[in-house]
């Protein structure tokens, strides 16, 4: 998951305040929803008027079911 947050932040582009005009400063990044795919939210501030902004980043088509078990599976029984 940290690779995930660290890709994330590397393709973030900074919003611009609507009164200010001014690249608003990063905050915090939050995950969302892991499940069915992850979304991680990026939290942005205004540096001169404190406007909150959001920008979120969506991951697609991370996982495949694998063909076949990488073990065979036994049933235990008790003697």
């Amino acid at each position: 998951m940290v690779d995930r947050l660290r890709s994330a932040a590397e393709q973030l582009v900074a919003p611009v305040c609507p009164d200010c005009h001014v690249e608003m400063k990063w905050f915090r990044s939050e995950l969302l929803t892991d499940e069915p795919t992850p979304v991680i939210a990026h939290l942005f501030v205004c540096p001169h008027c404190k406007r909150a902004a959001q920008a979120n980043t969506v991951f697609r088509g991370g996982q495949t079911t694998p063909d076949k078990l990488s073990a065979p599976r036994f049933i235990v029984s008790a003697a």
